[in-house]
């Protein structure tokens, strides 16, 4: 089972090539560059290293959100065209999920956090059992100092959001660490993982049924509905 996987949520992009759940290649930047500039040449670069064709993957997987928007969108319109030209199934994750994968070898509680600004974050709670993430809620967006609610249990956060939420809520949450600067961020491995089991359950779908996730709407969507009301 061979997959190729996309990650453009937040700042960092990378990709990665699996098969059966082993890691064959990554790549991964974080330079600051637009993910429309250097998404295409990392996967072509793994892919070459490789020796493998889009045509010899099982399916292309993506995160699909929460993130940035302009990133989110990007990711999945690039596998939407990858996968229209070769025939592929696809696999949409959750971000969060994708990190919660990427960083399961810590063990124990994982918060994943990505700074959703405004002084929010997305987030999700997760529970390792074994080496596969259990999800203890559902992909949410909502007040850092809301995370408090999670008390003094031992929780690794995980995320682009982990050292902001750390240094907000350390002193209520006395049980958080920050996972390593490695293990900390969503990678195309970590969408990878969290797609395999999806794929074996048949749960794939077409480039035409894959899209974003988003749990808030874009910034200037906000802001004309709210000059709306104000006008009404």
């Amino acid at each position: 089972m061979r997959i190729l996987a996309l990650e453009t949520s937040a700042k960092a992009v990378s990709a990665a090539v699996t098969e059966d759940g082993a890691l064959l290649a990554s790549a991964f930047q974080c330079s600051g560059l637009t993910h429309s500039r250097t998404l295409m040449p990392i996967v072509e670069h793994i892919l070459k290293n490789t020796d493998l064709k889009l045509s010899d993957m099982d399916a292309i997987a993506v995160a699909v959100g929460p993130g940035s928007f302009t990133g989110v969108r990007i990711g999945v319109a690039t596998v939407k065209g990858l996968a229209l030209g070769t025939d592929r199934p696809c696999v949409g994750v959750s971000t969060l999920e994708a990190m919660a994968w990427g960083a399961r070898s810590l063990g124990g509680s994982l918060c994943c956090v990505m700074d959703a600004r405004a002084g929010q974050v997305y987030n999700a709670l997760f529970e390792v059992d074994g080496l596969t993430p259990r999800r203890l809620c559902d992909d949410r967006a909502l007040k850092m100092t809301e995370l408090s609610e999670i008390g003094e249990a031992p929780y690794f956060l995980v995320g682009d959001g982990a050292n902001l939420c750390y240094n907000t809520i350390k002193d209520s949450c006395t049980g958080l660490r920050l996972a390593p600067p490695e293990l900390r961020y969503a990678t195309g491995f970590g969408v990878a993982a969290a797609a395999l089991p999806l794929i074996r359950e048949g749960r794939t779908c077409t480039p035409q049924e894959l899209d974003a996730f988003y749990l808030r709407r874009p910034q200037a969507e906000r802001e004309r509905m709210k000059r709306l009301a104000e006008n009404k």
